[in-house]
Order: structure tokens, then sequence, then C-alpha cells
């Protein structure tokens, strides 16, 4: 039986490859899809009559584009060198110049009608959309609708659609993909530093001695970002790279140490990390006086009693919980404390677990102990996956529970402050926070929600436990706005709206570090499109609620937007539409229109919204101190059985992005595998199975068919697959349970079986 085999071109190394494959427009890699020769001779030679700043549609890296434009088409693309990304673009950032002329373009309206659809005008399609949103209000309340919305979406759009259905409708049911992705370091942030967001920038990647990169396979899911740290260790060999990942991913082989833990210990590995921290006297004291309160739940603790909580967790003790030795665990955190400047960087491994907030917690609690914080290179990041979600959604307050600027529902004077700057009366806004994702489709189930309007994303393979929550999708009144269709979520919708997309209608971004930017409207949509803001404006109409949103246009909404956000910690008033037009892109907070943006927030000096002349000011907090939150490792939420013995996690591939309704539509990428299940040469041999032998994966949920790959890259007893595929979709698997925090889905655990499936 022969073990899987990654393929690279001849005659240069894995990680030559890795920096080629990412360094120029011209360059993509595609896998094992044919020799590095032919890509380059892929490349046409297109004439361009007009190029044009813009940004990446695709991940949270937020990389800068040129775009060409030929005849009203986009016909190239090349990385714009004055952005972060120095004229480096991965595969998908090539990818910007074909996505609008993929195939399946949704291009007019349709309309479900005897169980089939049929074309319909706006004005048809846009009636039956108001009258049933309008029969389920006044009927059952206004809680019987919802919004589900996207990081995709522009923050014009997200900030739109959350103020038509919290002021406008009177329903705080507004909530959406976010939620799946990036909703645990939006807890996390904000539970200990009193506001949400990274406080630090790429910048920091450059000056760092010491990279911890943990739950984030940063070398296939934020390339460009792997290239800075390639670049930093290129320069500084003496840089170390920690890698804490279950699967021995393309970013692990590079790095210098690799923590090779089990799914969801998280927990248990940093509190083991900060018990070496304690025990070899590196508690940064100044910290400890001034800068942090340790609490449990509620409750304040003295820091004897974070010692003695850590007593718990000795690397002997964290090792038989994690899975990897005790020696591993102090290098570890020998590396993170003992460098000049340690920077963690993470993304979902770390975020869709049971204890998904106090994962992301515990690694924030070792810069606050270390001191490694508030200093170039010496930070606590977390990497978004939509080129959106943090500005459009986190900061617009497009979630169940929030209110624009880290206002949350639940807070009398924050409704009170929205209510006066949105001019409406007070009381308008509800006080209970409305449904988050799995809870959202859970009121579909029960017949709870009458009517969904979905924007920009696709809950129907999306979502863990799909086959329960597209039987839900059945007994809602459904409406689809997307660029494509079909999708797994506009199969079941009752009514489909052709949405544009990128550069078919403009508006602004926001990666991941906190840098907004402005993608312009350069090309007119297909067919009957229309942008998603012209969508929630006609239903605002319809429903006799226009008033609420008084600004129509991109432009118009970001005024109103950016000077709401004045009156908040999240300040970015300074950052206009024709500064924007000119530079590529500006870090908030940026109070004034002379002001250059911001690289490390609560820093006095270099954030303007900081006071005093200290070291740092958590001025999200009203004692200015940040609060370590004593968190203890709890046990799987769905161990292995006799039945189901094998850990299950999934993740993605360079070449496609979440659900491949994009990417797998484009001909460069519709040969790149997704179907493959990753299982260790030891299982394969009990089991019998060998590469390319077809398997089904199952849980107590559902199943799906996927192609063996014997592959080292997993331990023993784990197996991994992609989320991409359609038509092997593993979501009909995960599990549904979520952390109790965030309500952030457990997509990276659950327990399966394996099975050969006969020819």
């Amino acid at each position: 039986m022969k073990e899987e085999q990654d393929e690279i071109p001849s005659g240069i190394n894995r990680r030559e490859f890795m920096r080629l494959a990412t360094l120029g427009s011209g360059m993509v890699f595609l896998g094992g899809c044919g020799d590095i020769r032919e890509l380059w001779q892929r490349q046409p030679v297109i004439k361009v009559d007009s190029w044009h700043q813009g940004f990446c549609r695709f991940c949270g890296t937020g990389c800068g584009l040129q775009i060409g434009i030929t005849d009203n088409k986009v016909v190239d693309v090349k990385g714009h060198k004055y952005a972060h990304n120095k004229g480096r673009l991965c595969i998908k950032g090539i990818m910007n110049r074909d996505i609008l002329y993929a195939g399946d373009r949704a291009l007019y309206p349709k309309i479900r009608k005897n169980g089939e659809f049929v074309r319909a005008s706006w004005e048809e399609a846009m009636s039956l959309v108001a009258q049933k949103f309008r029969e389920a209000i006044d009927a059952h309340g206004p809680d019987s609708v919802a919004f589900y919305g996207s990081g995709q979406l522009f923050t014009e759009e997200s900030y739109t659609a959350s103020k038509l259905f919290k002021a406008g409708i009177r329903t705080n049911n507004v909530d959406g993909n976010p939620r799946l992705c990036m909703a645990s370091p939006a807890f996390g942030y904000t539970g200990m530093f009193g506001l949400d967001e990274p406080m630090g920038c790429y910048e920091d990647i450059h000056h760092a001695q010491s990279l911890f990169i943990t739950g984030s396979n940063t070398a296939e899911c934020h390339p460009i970002v792997w290239e800075k740290i390639l670049d930093n260790k290129r320069s500084r060999p003496e840089t170390f790279i920690t890698v804490v990942d279950p699967r021995r991913t393309r970013t692990a082989e590079e790095a210098d140490l690799h923590l090779q833990i089990l799914p969801g210990t998280d927990v248990a590995l940093y509190n083991s990390m900060m018990y070496e921290v304690v025990r070899r006297g590196f508690v940064d004291q100044e910290m400890l006086e001034k800068y942090i309160l340790i609490k449990e739940g509620d409750e304040t603790r003295d820091f004897e009693a974070f010692k003695a909580h850590l007593d718990d967790y000795a690397p002997e003790k964290a090792a038989a919980i994690c899975g990897v030795s005790a020696e591993l665990i102090r290098e570890a955190a020998w590396r993170f404390m003992d460098s000049s400047a340690s920077m963690s960087i993470w993304t979902m491994g770390l975020n869709q677990q049971v204890q998904g907030t106090a994962a992301n917690q515990g690694v924030m609690a070792l810069h606050l102990l270390t001191g490694q914080i508030g200093r170039p290179g010496a930070t606590c990041f977390s990497l978004t996956g939509q080129p959106n979600a943090g500005g459009g959604v986190r900061d617009t307050g497009a979630l169940a529970h929030a209110l624009p600027n880290g206002r949350k529902i639940k807070n009398p004077e924050d409704r009170r402050e929205m209510e006066a700057l949105w001019g409406v009366p007070e009381g308008t806004i509800q006080p209970k926070p409305g449904y988050d994702a799995v809870s959202m489709f859970k009121a579909m189930e029960s017949g709870d929600l009458k009517c969904t309007l979905v924007m920009a994303t696709n809950p129907g393979q999306s979502m863990p436990n799909t086959n329960r929550y597209r039987e839900a999708m059945k007994k809602t009144f459904l409406v689809v706005a997307d660029a494509f269709d079909p999708t797994e979520t506009t199969k079941y919708a009752d009514v489909v709206l052709p949405a544009a997309m990128w550069v078919e209608k403009g508006g602004m971004f926001s990666q991941s570090e906190r840098l907004y930017h402005y993608v312009p409207k350069l090309v007119d949509p297909p067919g009957e499109a229309r942008p998603d803001l012209a969508i929630l404006t006609d239903l605002a109409d319809r429903l006799g609620i226009g008033n609420i949103l008084p600004s129509r246009t991109s432009e118009e909404v970001w005024e109103e937007w950016r000077k709401i956000s004045a009156h908040s910690y999240y300040n970015f008033n300074g950052i206009t539409y024709e500064r924007l037009k000119k530079i590529p892109g500006l870090r908030w907070p940026c109070p004034t229109e002379d002001h250059p943006g911001t690289c490390r927030r609560y820093v006095p000096g270099e954030d303007p919204l900081s006071k005093g002349t200290g070291r740092l000011d958590f001025y999200g907090r009203p004692d200015g101190r940040a609060i370590v939150f004593i968190h203890k490792q709890q046990a799987p939420p769905e161990p292995p059985s006799e039945e189901y013995p094998f850990i299950l996690t999934t993740g993605r591939v360079l070449e496609h992005w979440h659900t491949d309704t994009i990417t797998g539509r484009l001909p460069e990428t519709k040969k790149v595998p997704v179907d493959f299940v990753e299982i260790h040469p030891a299982d394969a041999r009990r089991l019998r199975l060998e590469n390319d032998m077809q398997v089904r994966i199952r849980s107590t949920r559902g199943s799906a068919p996927f192609r063996v790959t014997v592959s080292r890259r997993v331990r023993e007893g784990l197996i991994f697959t992609t989320f991409h595929s359609s038509r092997n979709l593993i979501n009909d698997a995960t599990i549904d349970a979520v952390d109790p925090v965030s309500k952030q889905p457990a997509f990276k655990y659950c327990a399966v079986s394996i099975e050969p499936v006969q020819a």
C-alpha cells in the first residue's frame, strides 16, 4: 500500500515551491494540475484599456489589486505594489479576473410555483417578498422574520440590513455566516479588552522574533500572510515559528516546532504554557500590577488562585490531555516567553470549538502575562476568513446580540444611544437578542420563523448538521439573494434574487488588521442582477418603512456610518471615500481626515483614543485593565466510541474558498480535488483501505462519500477532509454543538466511522 505523496515540480523543494506560488500575478498554484512551466504559459496577454485600484474578493487578508478593464469587462488583475501585499497574489487573488464570468450566474429573479422555479420580474418577486414579510409581521410579530448575512457583503450593505431589521422591522434576528467563523474571537476580545478586533497589524509580523501559529493553516488559507512570515524568516533566520495543529499542514511542515495536539484540547495547552511562564519566572510584574485583572466567570481572583488553577495543567498532566509530549509543551512556552517579540496568529482551528472563546482567551492571556503585547511584533492577532467579516459584520453590529461599534443589545444605554443616532423613538430597539445562526435555523424548524432573507452566503452547505437544517429551510418562506444559482441554498428558496458582486456594485471592505479599503464599481452586473443594497432599500420601501433608510447609495451609507462611528471607540470618522480612492486603505482608529490610521491599539501616543502616558490603556474597560480569565479544559462534545471510533476535523485547500460556490465554477480549480479524506497509514492498513478507494464518512447525523488519501499529515484516530464540495457534503456529518458563549459551532470535532463503499 502506497502512502500519499504531494507532487512538487522537479528541481525545487517545497519551501521554494510555496514561495514561487505567491510571488506575482503571473504565477498561480494549482496543486497537482501540471508542472510549473505550464502555469506561466497559461497567462494570456490581454489588452487592458484602463487600470483601477481595488481589492481581492476572497479571504480576510485583503490584498490590494490593480484591476484591468476593457469594454466594460474585467480582463486582468495584478497585485497592487503599494498595498500591504506588495504586488503579490495567491491563486485566489488571480481568480478575481474570472469570477464575474463563471458559470451559473444568477441573471433574473425566480419564484417557486407549484414546486418549480419560474422566471419573474423584479416587481413580481419583490412584491411577493414584501407581502410575505408583512403578513408574517402582522400575524406573528417582528420576531417571525429574520436576516441571515455574510462577511462577503460590503460594509454599507451589512449596516443597512442591520438597521432595517433592528430599527425598522424591530427584530434583532440578524445573524449570519460570521457566527460560524469569527464569533469566538469577537467574544474573546470583547471579554478581555472590552472591545472587539485585533490590536495589532500585519507590520507586526516583520518585527516578531517568535511566531506562534495555532489553529491556522496560514500557508493555504491566508497565503500572502504566510509569505510575510517567510519574508521575516528569510531576512531574520533566528525567527522561530511554532505551529499548533492536529494535522501536519503545509504550514506545519515549514515550522521549527509542530505540536500535533488532539482537536479541542487547546485550553489545556495554553494553561500548561502559562504554568511554564509562572514556573520560570517570566510573569511581567508591571502588567500584573497595573494592567491585568484575573477573573473566574464574574468573580475576581488573586494571583495565588490563578497559580493554583494552573497547577492542574503542568506539562506532564497537559500532555496526557493534548496528546503531545511535555517536552514539546515546555519548548513552545519557552520560545514564546523568551522572545524579544512574540506574535500569535490563529483562525478557525481555535474558533470552531465548543470552547472557542476560552481557547481565544487563553492565547490572549499568554500575551498579557508575559508582557508580549502592545509593542512592534508583540501582539495577539486573529485572522478573518471572509473579506469583510470584521468591518462588515462585527463593527456594524450585524449579529443577533450586537449593535454598531461594540454596543450590545442587552445594554439599555447602548440601545438608547443607537436610537438617538438613528433618529428613532426610544424603545424601538428590542431588549432581547435575536437568534444566533444555529438557533435561527432551529426556529425555522419549529415554525417560529416565517420568513428569512439570506444574502451572499450558502448555509445550505456551510451549516453543521446540514440534513437537519435543509429540512428546516423548507419550513420558512426563504428568500435568497446570490450572485450564483443554483447553490445548496437557492435549491430550497421560494424566491431567488440575482445579486451583483464585487466590482459590479462597489463599497467598503475591512480585512483582518482593521484596514478599511474601497472597492469601486467598474463594470455592470449581468442580466437583471442588482446590488444587495438596492434590494434592501426596495424591501424597506415596500414594507412602508423606507424612511428608516435615508441613505440610498453606498457612499451615502458610508457617510452616515462613519459619522456614527465617531461616537464610539471604533472611530473611523476620518476614513472617507475620497481618501481611499487615492490610497490602498486605512486602519482605524482614524478619527480625523488628516489622521494616518493606527497600527497598534491601546498604546498611548500611538492610538489616538488612548489616554495618559502609561504603557497601555485598555480603554474599552472602565478601569483600563484587561481581564485574564480562568478556564478549565472540558470534555469533547462527542467522544469517539466503538461505533464511531474516529475524530473528524475539516478545513480548506489552497485553491478553493469556503463552499466552492465561486472557485468551483472556474476551470482552473475544477481539477483540484476536494473529495478526499486523509487517513493515517496505520488506520488504513487496519481497515484495509488504499489510496483512491471509495469510503463513506458517517456520524449519528448523516454521511458523505469520499475517496481515501493515505497520509501522515493526520495522526492515528484522526481523519481530515474539506468542506468545499457540495457533492461530498461533509457537513451532513458535522455536529451542531456550539460554544455556550459565542454560539459558534464546533466544526473541528465530531465522532465518525469510515465504511468502504462497494463499487
